[in-house]
């Protein structure tokens, strides 16, 4: 029985000391991002990632920045400020256009979420928006330009057949929900505002199908993610795992719109939790990275330059612009 208690023993302690020698697989390194989150379709991927940034969850550590208008994110990127954000498609491309290469593609979030309200039972198709005043948002960024596609490739003119008028989306949401607008191009989840706040407006056209209609190729893909092409260079392990985390916040999101859209409110993404929850299913969200991205992007790009160079920052971006290139 001595005998046999030494015996293992001796094989107890020669385990411990195979295992102390087994290398150990190195700890995943954190890196301090900072990001810019866009508020409305854009920003909502992002709300479950948000939240486990701030219970310290994350692998990366976000310093994470808000921000109504694309514009404001447009700069922090150019400055320096930021490192990625989330940026309407066309917006994104122009960036890479007027810095000369300085940012890249890294995923694309949300397909096409705008679509035509009416207050009244007038207007069905595209075709029915002839004579109509058509407030609209987002002058100079997607909206704007597919708006004015799909109305010219049905045979409309400016001017002649319709009028637009821009307006900023806090101040058209409003005036919509109150009354005080016939027709108005919002996206979820402002036009779901407005559909809840007046039972007399009704959704008239989804673009999106009007879009898929015109048969051009291209799918309508509105949001995405860009990076400083610098920070990408040298931070490569950083940008794969963002993309994981934000892979997982878009499919939590999706799956759990009841607790998703509880987030959007807390970090001011969607104004209410119960307008969050009705446009999270309208909002189209989608995850595309890595060498997908240009396959699933760049038709779309092509429409747009055609149609107006500058939608899009006067040229189609070069091969530097999307990952894996």
């Amino acid at each position: 029985m001595k005998r046999l208690i030494l015996s293992l023993t001796a094989l107890l302690m020669t385990l411990t000391l195979l295992a102390g020698c087994t290398p150990k697989k190195p700890d995943p390194v954190s890196y301090e991002v900072r990001l810019g989150v866009l508020k409305g379709p854009t920003g909502i991927g992002a709300s479950y990632l948000l939240e486990k940034n701030e219970k310290g969850e994350t692998l990366n550590k976000y310093d994470v920045k808000v921000e109504a208008e694309a514009t404001a994110m447009v700069s922090m990127l150019a400055s320096g400020e930021l490192d990625m954000a989330a940026l309407p498609t066309n917006v994104a491309s122009s960036l890479y256009n007027k810095t000369d290469g300085g940012v890249k593609l890294i995923a694309l979030n949300t397909a096409g979420v705008l679509y035509i309200l009416e207050k009244g039972n007038t207007v069905s198709s595209i075709a029915d928006l002839k004579g109509k005043t058509i407030y609209a948002v987002g002058q100079g960024s997607n909206p704007e330009y597919v708006l004015r596609y799909i109305l010219e490739n049905n045979g409309l003119k400016e001017g002649e057949d319709y009028q637009i008028e821009f307006r900023d989306s806090a101040e058209l949401t409003t005036k919509a929900a109150a009354g005080d607008i016939e027709v108005c191009m919002l996206p979820v989840p402002a036009a779901t505002t407005v559909l809840t706040k007046n039972k007399d407006m009704r959704s008239a056209v989804d673009l999106s199908k009007e879009w898929d209609a015109l048969n051009n190729g291209s799918v309508l893909t509105m949001g995405c993610v860009a990076v400083r092409s610098e920070y990408y260079q040298q931070n490569k392990q950083a940008v794969e795992q963002f993309l994981k985390e934000y892979e997982e916040s878009i499919s939590y999101v999706k799956a759990n719109v009841q607790e998703a859209a509880q987030l959007c409110e807390k970090f001011e993404i969607v104004p209410a939790a119960a307008i969050a929850a009705k446009a999270i299913p309208d909002a189209n969200l989608i995850f595309v990275a890595g060498k997908d991205i240009r396959a699933a992007i760049e038709g779309y790009y092509k429409v747009l330059f055609e149609a107006n160079p500058q939608s899009i920052g006067g040229k189609l971006p070069g091969d530097d612009f999307y990952p894996g290139e």
